[in-house]
């Protein structure tokens, strides 16, 4: 029977839930002291008790049991994420508030990461045997399109391409394609056909139909209970994620939505920046930065550091810093580098191409200017001759600029002078803050050092 199952799923991942914390708990208990018995004693049921507590508050805040039936690895890998780092801080404040005492930050530190691996295997398991029992035939869900347009075509191909989904097409209602195979009827028989067959779910294309025809279908499926989609019209909102948002009761179709502007996700960013720009700062600067500055003052005079106004998040300028790679020259400021210049000194070479004069931003990170990974910075001139070239290119504005970033491991890194290379690096940059994730900044970072290590043909 279509949707018999979805009921289920919820108490199912409550339930895996529930059992990974105790197991987790378990677990971190014999890691911790060699037996299981500590595990019983009242003050680790007292931990459980509260543990669950906190897990299911944090899943109610997040949302994290709303079924999806399109869902992606990855977004399961995120949203555990999320999760475990919520409720580590709330269970941390808990403990703290409270004062329990007794629990070793050893054993605290083997439930954290215990939980993680078991959550997040529980959810690809009922993921992954939900999509085998779809393919068998079970758990469908019956739609058909009205108006047979090129997204009604295009989500034709993708039921019939994942059938892992469980979705069964059952064809097209369309008042031009009469005749063609697939196509069941004009639009006047679809409710006909809807009385005599089950059908969870219409997609409609509005703008294949009059809005008297919209209007009807609408009134019908809510009077028997029908889910209607609407398919956008190709090409009305290119290269755009719409997010529906809500000013009290108005619903709004925000044009442009931007993962980073959520809270939760900028707290992630920023801990992020500020634990990996210490750690740089701590263990590798104190050392390093001394090292390079006595290189450069050796080999040319003037200055360590060089400063330079940029433009931030919203546009705001601040002082980007660098390792002098240049004599100093009036051009610094409006002329940029190019392969071979002749400004640039034999250290300031080296520097450049292992990217080392860049270490000096890892302050401008911690100060909050920049983040680790992101758009990379331009200088004021720059920025005004880059937005009549690449359409969009302000966009980019929206979030910090970054150390590194994804147009700078996709090879788009050094001279990008050419027109089809500035509109390269925006698209990429754009592509990146309306796909954000924590995962996706992890893998720039992996991808930037191993380029570093590697050498780069675009880095001089």
């Amino acid at each position: 029977m279509p949707g018999l199952y979805n009921k289920y799923i919820k108490p199912l991942h409550a339930t895996g839930d529930a059992a990974s914390i105790l197991l987790s708990s378990a677990m971190a208990s014999v890691l911790t002291n060699g037996q299981v018995d500590v595990f019983l004693t009242a003050r680790h049921l007292q931990f459980v008790l509260i543990s669950l507590a906190a897990w299911y508050g944090c899943a109610y805040l997040l949302g994290t049991y709303k079924f999806h039936r399109i869902v992606h690895s990855a977004k399961v890998f995120a949203s555990v994420l999320k999760m475990v780092i919520l409720y580590i801080l709330l269970l941390e404040s808990i403990l703290s508030i409270f004062e329990i005492r007794g629990l070793s930050r050893e054993f605290l530190l083997y439930h954290y990461g215990i939980l993680t691996a078991l959550v997040a295997f529980y959810r690809l398991v009922v993921i992954y045997l939900l999509r085998y029992f779809r393919k068998q035939g079970y758990n469908k869900r019956f739609v058909v399109i009205v108006g047979m347009g090129k997204s009604g075509r295009e989500l034709q191909r993708f039921f019939h391409t994942h059938p892992e989904y469980g979705y069964s097409f059952q064809g097209y209602f369309d008042d031009n394609s009469v005749g063609e195979p697939e196509v069941l009827g004009q639009i006047e028989d679809v409710e006909p056909y809807l009385e005599e067959h089950h059908v969870d779910e219409i997609y409609c294309s509005p703008f294949e139909l009059r809005r008297h025809q919209v209007i009807r279908l609408m009134n019908y499926a809510d009077d028997h209970l029908i889910r209607i989609k609407f398919l956008p019209e190709p090409g009305a909102f290119p290269h755009t994620r719409l997010k529906l948002d809500f000013y009290d009761m108005l619903p709004v179709l925000v044009f442009r939505s931007i993962p980073l502007d959520d809270t939760f996700n900028k707290a992630v960013k920023r801990t992020f920046d500020i634990v990996f720009s210490s750690l740089v700062i701590i263990f590798f600067l104190s050392w390093l930065l001394p090292l390079l500055a006595l290189l450069i003052k050796i080999d040319s005079r003037g200055p360590v550091f060089f400063g330079q106004e940029r433009s931030g998040i919203n546009y705001q300028t601040f002082r980007c810093w660098k390792l002098r790679s240049m004599y100093v020259n009036n051009e610094a400021n409006s002329l940029l580098a190019r392969r071979g210049d002749s400004r640039i000194t034999r250290i300031g070479a080296f520097l450049r191409k292992t990217s080392l004069d860049e270490l000096p931003q890892f302050f401008n990170v911690f100060l909050g200017q920049m983040s680790i990974v992101g758009p990379r910075p331009h200088m004021l001139k720059v920025n005004e001759e880059y937005a009549l070239v690449a359409e969009k290119y302000m966009v980019r504005h929206f979030i910090k600029p970054g150390i590194t970033g994804l147009s700078q491991v996709r090879g788009y890194r050094g001279d990008t002078s050419s027109n089809y290379q500035i509109r390269g690096r925006v698209k990429l940059d754009i592509f990146y803050l309306e796909n954000w994730s924590f995962f996706l900044d992890l893998k720039i970072v992996f991808y930037t050092i191993y380029n570093m290590v590697r050498g780069e043909d675009n880095a001089f």
